[in-house]
């Protein structure tokens, strides 16, 4: 994980070195509002089908590269996120999953009208950690998962601001495991977020 995350930000880094010869760059920060999937027993019982969402944030930079009507806009930040989860339906005992990762959403911007533009794009999840307290980590199907990101900005002037749909695209078990091992279970760690951000451009305009 620590060799795919270190590659991912050198390709980063040439990549915005690429775009502020010929447009922009700058930093972004978001607060995300985040739900996982299901919780599910080692009996393959439905111990909690979709969790309560809680708040999260990430941080990091963007590029911008100018293509006339459209742009490309990829990303490099680094969230924090979690879902509370019902453990024990029985005595209704809740814990807060907790994951981070290092994000990189490549996003297509297309202009509306005057400041407003619409986005969409993969965004890609490179898993640094998950938690539940009270479990031990196990292992994760997937270490590298793709979701797709759909929403709206504005731009004014060096600002930047926009609310962004992020959804995972497939399911993506994470194992855990408790004092005894009908207390060990999976869940799908496959997001779905709302994320409000806003940007600002550090670079001038190419």
């Amino acid at each position: 994980m620590i060799k795919k995350s270190s590659a991912l930000l050198v390709i980063l880094i040439i990549t915005l070195t690429s775009l502020n010869a010929q447009s922009s760059w700058g930093v972004k920060g978001s607060l995300l509002y985040n739900s996982n999937g299901e919780l599910i027993n080692e009996a393959g019982d439905i111990i909690d089908n979709k969790g309560k969402g809680e708040s999260g944030f990430n941080v990091g930079v963007y590029g911008k590269l100018d293509l006339g009507p459209i742009y490309i806009r990829p990303e490099l930040v680094y969230s924090q996120s979690s879902s509370k989860y019902t453990v024990d339906s029985e005595i209704g005992t809740t814990e807060s999953y907790k994951m981070s990762s290092v994000d990189l959403p490549v996003l297509v911007g297309i202009r509306i009208i005057g400041p407003l533009n619409l986005l969409a794009g993969p965004a890609f999840k490179f898993i640094t950690s998950n938690k539940v307290n009270g479990f031990e980590y196990d292992k994760i199907e997937n270490g590298v998962t793709v979701g797709l990101n759909i929403g709206v900005s504005a731009n004014l002037g060096r600002f930047g601001f926009d609310v962004i749909y992020d959804r995972g695209i497939n399911a993506n078990e994470a194992n855990f495991i408790g004092d005894d091992i009908a207390d060990d279970f999976t869940l799908d760690t496959r997001q779905s977020q709302i994320r409000v951000g806003v940007s600002y451009r550090l670079s001038e305009k190419k």
